[in-house]
């Protein structure tokens, strides 16, 4: 269900991660709004789903449909375990759900899921840009569990280190002041010239 792995970061040390598979469940739904008829809605994850990339009609009803949308990897890397702590500290931890437009004009569906993250900071990155449809959905309990085990073991609280202020110095130029010194000759600013 969940692969441990380390792979080579940018900056040429070995990066640990866990990898778990989730399947992607998206809502359609009819709404009543002038500009647009429906919207779609990410709604569940379903942790350890086989590899696939094939929509299913999963239930439906008055007004919606729910689909299976595929699946993608839920990471989890040992640099971002504070945002882990984070969510899991939320009253209602969640695993955040980015829906991006289908670039296939003949898809049968207009959106495809883009990106499963556990993040909130990643999720709100994805919200300020606004280029994709992002939803939290409820973590379930046992991708709850791995995600407090891998922080349980990654973790390294990060001491706090306040920054020094540096002592003002009227000689040395700034705020206020031109680079090099006063300008000299002819009276520039003024409109005088």
């Amino acid at each position: 269900m969940t692969d441990d792995a380390e792979r080579t970061d940018k900056d040429g040390g070995i990066e640990r991660m866990s990898v778990m598979r989730m399947g992607i469940v998206i809502e359609w739904r009819a709404v009543d709004h002038p500009w647009q008829d429906h919207e779609w809605v990410p709604v569940a994850v379903l942790p350890g789903a086989a590899e696939t990339n094939e929509w299913r009609e999963l239930d439906r009803g008055d007004g919606w449909i729910r689909y299976f949308a595929g699946t993608l990897p839920l990471e989890l890397h040992r640099r971002e375990t504070e945002a882990y702590k984070v969510n899991l500290a939320n009253v209602r931890p969640e695993i955040y759900v980015v829906l991006t437009e289908s670039d296939d004009p003949d898809a049968e569906h207009e959106v495809e899921p883009f990106l499963v993250t556990a993040s909130p900071f990643d999720s709100q990155d994805y919200q300020d840009a606004g280029d994709e449809l992002l939803e939290g959905v409820p973590i379930p309990e046992d991708v709850r569990a791995w995600i407090e085990d891998f922080v349980e073991r990654h973790h390294v609280d990060e001491p706090f280190h306040k920054r020094k202020r540096k002592r003002y110095d009227p000689d040395k130029v700034g705020f206020g002041q031109q680079p090099g010194g006063p300008v000299k000759g002819k009276n520039r600013g003024n409109g005088l010239g």
